[in-house]
């Protein structure tokens, strides 16, 4: 019984330091992908608790622990986007989080509009190379923990995010983002 209990506590311990160390670098790269504060924090979640209930399918000789948890994350935001509809015209959650910001109205106007500029050169991107995006400055992860998430090459990686920022500097123009 005591036994029990120990593990539970170590249990408990681990997984509040992995939610601790990870939360934001997830958060992060799930907003990167999803635009939506609200939303970004429910998948997270879902991130979480899919790594509470599958942490005994970790293996450390097939990839990092890092490597792993991002897969999940990528995994669940892919999920969501299969479960939405294929024309999202209207977001509740967008209105709320353009409504609940703090700016005065002409930089939340100024802002809007660099965003939809950002959104739409995104939109121009393949799935991958928005994944790649976000993984990189969404999750701030290296070059080498991309590769070995995405199963390509480190020079790979940096190849292909050279060029998208290049894309996606020409789609953009001279747009500054803040």
């Amino acid at each position: 019984m005591q036994k029990e209990l120990l593990s539970s506590i170590d249990a408990e311990a681990t997984f509040t330091l992995i939610f601790e160390t990870y939360y934001k670098r997830i958060y992060n790269y799930i907003h990167y992908r999803v635009n939506c504060h609200f939303t970004a924090e429910d998948l997270t979640s879902q991130v979480f608790e899919k790594t509470m209930n599958k942490i005994n399918t970790y293996s450390p000789s097939k990839s990092p622990f890092e490597v792993w948890l991002f897969a999940i994350a990528r995994n669940v935001v892919n999920d969501h986007y299969r479960g939405q509809k294929k024309w999202d015209l209207f977001s509740l959650d967008g209105l709320k989080e353009l409504v609940s910001g703090r700016k005065g109205p002409e930089s939340l106007v100024i802002q809007g509009e660099v965003n939809d500029r950002l959104q739409q050169a995104l939109q121009t991107l393949h799935t991958r190379e928005r994944n790649m995006l976000a993984l990189k400055f969404g999750a701030e992860l290296k070059n080498t923990e991309i590769s070995q998430l995405m199963g390509i090459t480190e020079d790979n990686v940096g190849v292909i995010l050279y060029r998208t920022m290049k894309k996606l500097r020409k789609t953009l123009g001279s747009v500054e983002l803040e």
